[in-house]
């Protein structure tokens, strides 16, 4: 069973794309008309002004895609339902983590299938550790993350030469509430349905998920947060580790 059968329900709600993020996506996209998009869940991420192929296999999140959206194709990104360079782009948005062993040969799909960019959301696991809810109160997500999360220097060496990293910050009022969103919104965190809707959460062990609730209350309560992290509420974005992938053969 793809893995958001289980967490992705309620993920339309809390997870809307950021009109940041959907620009600089759109920028890298530049001329391709037709783009494939992999793992593409209620299509959040998809250009409105091009031709999308989308592949999910997820039930539970097809089924939240908007109906103007055209269905999702049910593949998994290492082996895609496509022949060799039928798309102009490919897109990967938030997804890599997902995809277990298919990892390596899911990368090599992407490049495969298009004849332009392929364009690849990411997270820097290294980079996740510093956010205060995994240093401060959920250590755990470190190991996940390292678990699931390749180096974006891994990417680039299996996309070849000419593949670049870029940041993206994660603006304070994003529409998309993943995990690293949380960044300058400590109280966001004690919601159950916004917990819910990241996988870092949804996959934490219902003990370890209670255990830090209660520790990140407490500290709000007390001032304790604002004592140590009351400066990010200041800051219009931050790095939570997001990289841009972006190989152009």
């Amino acid at each position: 069973m793809a893995r958001y059968d289980t967490i992705g329900v309620g993920y339309a709600q809390h997870r809307r794309p950021d009109p940041d993020l959907v620009a600089r996506i759109d920028a890298l996209l530049g001329d391709a008309r037709t783009v494939v998009d992999v793992g593409a869940g209620a299509g959040s991420y998809e250009p409105a002004d091009r031709h999308v192929v989308a592949v999910e296999p997820s039930d539970v999140m097809a089924a939240q895609r908007p109906r103007h959206l055209a269905p999702a194709l049910r593949a998994t990104a290492g082996a895609l339902p496509l022949r060799d360079g039928a798309v102009d782009a490919a897109l990967a948005i938030m997804t890599l983590h997902h995809w277990g062993d298919e990892q390596q040969a899911g990368l090599r799909e992407l490049r495969r299938v298009a004849r332009g960019p392929v364009v690849i959301l990411t997270a820097d696991p290294v980079v996740m550790r510093r956010m205060w809810l995994v240093a401060d109160y959920v250590p755990e997500f470190g190991a996940m993350d390292d678990a699931s999360f390749p180096a974006p220097a891994a990417i680039a060496a299996t996309l070849g030469p000419g593949t670049r990293v870029e940041p993206w910050l994660v603006p304070r009022d994003t529409p998309d509430h993943t995990l690293a969103a949380f960044w300058g919104h400590p109280e966001r965190v004690l919601d159950p349905a916004a917990r819910a809707a990241t996988s870092g959460f949804a996959l934490l062990d219902d003990g370890v998920e209670a255990r830090a609730v209660e520790a990140l209350r407490r500290d709000l309560a007390d001032g304790t947060w604002d004592g140590r992290h009351g400066h990010l509420r200041e800051l219009d974005a931050h790095d939570g580790g997001f990289r841009l992938v972006v190989h152009r053969p």
